[in-house]
């Protein structure tokens, strides 16, 4: 009896080994996607005009496949800052909101593309507060990694 006890537990171990994988067999993707703004709109410390019409773009990829991306512009005036932005501009005193323009849209990637060129025409409203904004993009890929970046603009008369 104990033999088919030992001869049981051992096949039991074999075939919880054999069931066990290296992970070699499944590819993870550990890479978020990027965003250039390398001839993109709008630069850092870009003044936009109230009541003009600009095309916001920039240059998404991702070794996977892209999902989606969005387009954030909200103001600063109070002067907080996103994790990437590099150029340091000179900003305006701290105030108060009264009518800030506030833009957040989400839009789908489809055909599973690794690049995409983000391309928003968007109206700087005539009667929104002047000062201080952040343009913020966002890309997703298939896989649920985000990228973002984010640059200081100012809204002008």
């Amino acid at each position: 009896m104990k033999s088919i006890k030992y001869v049981f537990l051992s096949a039991l171990c074999l075939l919880f080994l054999a069931s066990c994988s290296n992970g070699d067999d499944t590819d993870v993707d550990d890479e978020k996607p990027s965003i250039s703004l390398v001839g993109g709109f709008p630069q850092s410390c870009s003044e936009l005009k109230r009541g003009e019409t600009y095309v916001f773009k920039a240059l998404v990829s991702d070794n996977v496949g892209l999902a989606s991306y969005s387009l954030n512009v909200h103001h600063n005036f109070d002067h907080h800052t996103h994790d990437d932005q590099g150029v340091e501009c000179v900003l305006s005193a701290k105030k108060e909101a009264e009518n800030p323009m506030i833009f957040m849209e989400n839009y789908a990637i489809g055909s599973n593309k690794t690049s995409y060129e983000i391309t928003i025409e968007l109206t700087i409203p005539q009667d929104v507060d002047t000062g201080d904004y952040h343009c913020s993009y966002s890309v997703t890929d298939v896989t649920g990694w985000q990228g973002r970046t984010a640059v200081d603009v100012k809204i002008v008369e």
